[in-house]
């Protein structure tokens, strides 16, 4: 690819962009991959797989890697942090969490210039904390 030539925009690409917007559960690839074919009916998940990767290079999605084997996928590019259960693995977002908690702002981080955070909050979803029956 020349330099600053920016890569075209297929139909396959633009749906699966357009369905993981639509969404707040951030699929993992299969997961988006089962929703887009249904618009898409003859897309391959290897398509899918270098859609989402070239897609989060160009920054127009997030991929989220948050501690578990597959990466998850976000559209929403506002600033905002997760919350991913133990239990089933399920990714939510959270919003507003105050910066006091990632330490006192001006603090000496070894050097480094501070260009954005990224903080992870584990824990286990209303569905799985939901009592049996006849427990």
């Amino acid at each position: 690819m020349s330099a600053g030539k920016r890569p075209r925009n297929t139909r396959q690409r633009q749906v699966i962009l357009e369905e993981l917007r639509k969404l707040t559960c951030h699929p993992t690839a299969v997961g988006l991959y089962e929703i887009v074919r249904l618009r898409l009916p003859r897309i391959s998940l290897g398509t899918v797989y270098r859609n989402l990767e070239r897609l989060a290079q160009r920054g127009e999605i997030r991929k989220l890697e948050l501690g578990t084997t597959q990466a998850r996928f976000d559209g929403d590019l506002q600033p905002h942090d997760h919350v991913r259960c133990v239990e089933c693995g399920r990714v939510d977002d959270i919003h507003d969490v105050p910066l006091d908690l990632c330490g006192a702002a001006g603090k000496d981080w070894g050097g480094y210039e501070i260009l954005g955070r990224r903080l992870e909050f584990y824990g286990i979803c209303p569905s799985c904390r939901k009592p049996t029956k006849g427990a």
